[in-house]
């Protein structure tokens, strides 16, 4: 924390929706699936730093946080302070002491008949993980597989331990047996410098991991549900594109290998679903940001946030006229429960279809940052200046979801704004700098 926080009071974060309104809590109660949660407590898991306590020096065992850093982090932790990790952060000498959890966050206590036992593969990473979160406080049992080659123990550590909750490190190309009442298969690297880095190893994740995973569904009789990708549509010419359009891929090019894998990856579910009678659902996820994005997995919202957060120059590929959706983490995970738990097979669109283009986007960054900096009193020696770069091979012009029948047969759509969902992944990154973590 900066020096000035000594004289400072915190306001609680309020967060208003698209009318105005403020959200205190994210899900919603359809299909006959509760799945409501309030959002401080899930802020209490997500948006912070790993440590509450900062000891003065390393040979301080029991540091006491002052009344200020109290009210910094009640910022976050919204009166859930019992629940959260008691770890010490020792300035000095740059390191932390783990502890475990004194108590976890209450989960919801469900009957037999209700609670499922639900299994998330690739639920350490991004998406996985507030998936995670979301199953966990609402009282089912999850089981996460994930072999962490972009996902991270830290997202889902908060819940080891608990009765509910079972993490394994597992790779998905291998096949796997367990019990399970839904299967939610999120496991793949999605980002260029990722699926890039091992084009033949996404393929096969694609393939091979599906292929296990409604093996899987076959045999337990799960629902499974497989989070695709707007980029099944590749550069479209069709705008926006609804779930009928067939897509403009190129099979070779660098992108192909996370393309026609998850391409594969969906005609796989719908043979499962004709052949063997799997009950099947098919989510395409358009672009999503928010807190716990690696940022380094060259994605244009973090980018923008930490160039703009280090007071660096944000870098714009292109003249900056491309066209992107982005959704908050929330709303695709409303979309994603909401769409397992409903008796919809066809695939479906899940994004906003707000668009701005990436040039406008990187102002609206900065001027966020500058926000929340002003707020917690922190002054940059210099502001941000957004440069232009020359833009890479096969970078889709446009890409916007029509979410018609997400809307229709989900009753889901997005409520976040995009300011009110960068403010919380501006602070996000801004406390995983402060412990020294980014």
């Amino acid at each position: 924390m900066s020096h000035s926080h000594q004289h400072r009071e915190f306001q609680a974060i309020r967060t208003l929706d698209k009318n105005g309104e403020e959200i205190t809590s994210v899900g919603f109660n359809r299909f006959g699936f509760d799945c409501q949660v309030p959002i401080d407590v899930l802020r209490s898991l997500y948006l912070r730093s790993h440590y509450v306590l900062r000891a003065p020096s390393s040979t301080r065992t029991s540091p006491t946080p002052g009344p200020k850093e109290e009210a910094y982090h009640s910022l976050f932790s919204a009166g859930h302070e019992e629940y959260q990790s008691k770890s010490v952060y020792h300035a000095d000498t740059h390191a932390i002491s783990y502890t475990t959890l004194a108590s976890f966050p209450p989960v919801k206590l469900l009957t037999p008949t209700e609670r499922k036992r639900i299994l998330v593969t690739g639920g350490a990473g991004f998406v996985g993980s507030h998936l995670v979160d979301r199953l966990m406080l609402l009282g089912h049992e999850v089981t996460v597989l994930d072999n962490f080659f972009t996902g991270s123990k830290t997202t889902v550590s908060h819940w080891v331990g608990h009765p509910n909750f079972e993490l394994i490190r597992h790779d998905v190309v291998e096949p796997f047996m367990i019990e399970c009442d839904q299967i939610y298969h999120l496991a793949c690297p999605a980002s260029p410098p990722h699926y890039q880095f091992n084009p033949v190893k996404t393929v096969k994740t694609s393939f091979m991991g599906t292929l296990n995973m409604l093996g899987l569904a076959k045999r337990t009789k799960a629902r499974f549900l497989i989070s695709s990708t707007s980029e099944v549509y590749g550069d479209p010419e069709v705008h926006p594109q609804t779930e009928e359009y067939w897509g403009h891929v190129n099979p070779i090019g660098p992108r192909a290998c996370y393309d026609e894998g998850k391409r594969v990856a969906e005609t796989l579910t719908y043979g499962f679903k004709s052949q063997d009678g799997v009950d099947v659902r098919v989510a395409r996820i358009f672009n999503t940001y928010g807190p716990r994005m690696n940022p380094y997995d060259g994605r244009v919202v973090s980018n923008f946030i930490l160039q703009a957060l280090k007071g660096e120059d944000i870098t714009v590929y292109g003249d900056g006229s491309q066209t992107r959706s982005f959704q908050y983490i929330h709303d695709l995970i409303d979309g994603l429960i909401a769409l397992m738990n409903s008796e919809e097979t066809r695939p479906v669109n899940i994004g906003n279809n707000a668009e701005f283009t990436i040039g406008d986007f990187a102002h609206y960054v900065r001027d966020i940052v500058e926000k929340v900096l002003a707020q917690d009193g922190d002054k940059r020696e210099r502001t941000s200046q957004i440069v232009y770069k020359d833009i890479p091979q096969d970078d889709p012009q446009q890409r916007k979801p029509d979410t018609t029948r997400a809307k229709e047969v989900l009753d889901w759509q997005p409520r976040w704004t995009v300011d009110m969902g960068l403010e919380e992944m501006v602070r996000y990154y801004k406390a995983k700098m402060a412990e020294g973590s980014l």
